[in-house]
């Protein structure tokens, strides 16, 4: 099992600031997973930007109308989900990270059992297990795409808005 931990200024307001990235090369699955999350960090404030930079980092593909409601039903309201994942975020604060943004991804020995495939691993601080994100690799450029966020149900609710806090 290893881990990369990756920081970041902020969050991209565009494709064309994520694709400034170093890891906008997508070479690993761990940088794409990384940059993933990071896009969806601008859900709440422009989900067009939002989909515009997941569309980049799924390369042939695009994200559905499916992908959309799914991310809208698990979301809305939630946003502190996509937060959660990242470093000094925890119950307690509302799920607010520190800046500079820093994400861990981690892989297990079971993330790569289908060649071309991977499952990297995040850590939310409102749950108790890692969560999943699935990869893609295009073996004609080497570079990784993700295919699903499996990281977006729910967590601890922060402790500001639970009643029994």
């Amino acid at each position: 099992m290893s881990s990369q931990r990756f920081t970041f200024a902020s969050v991209p307001g565009s494709v064309d600031d994520l694709k400034r990235l170093p890891e906008a090369d997508l070479q690993s699955p761990f940088k794409t997973a990384a940059l993933a999350l990071l896009a969806m960090m601008k859900y709440e404030e422009n989900k067009e930007a939002c989909f515009e930079m997941l569309d980049f980092l799924k390369g042939p593909d695009t994200v559905s109308t499916y992908e959309k409601q799914f991310y809208q039903d698990r979301l809305v309201g939630k946003q502190y989900k996509i937060r959660s994942y990242f470093e000094g975020a925890t119950v307690q604060n509302g799920y607010v990270p520190t800046k500079p943004y820093a994400i861990t991804v981690s892989d297990n020995p079971y993330s790569y059992t289908d060649e071309n495939y991977a499952t990297m691993y995040v850590t939310s601080a409102g749950a108790d297990n890692p969560r999943g994100i699935k990869l893609r690799k295009k073996p004609s450029t080497g570079e990784w795409f993700y295919t699903e966020l499996q990281c977006l149900s729910d967590i601890r609710i922060p402790a500001n808005e639970d009643p029994w806090a």
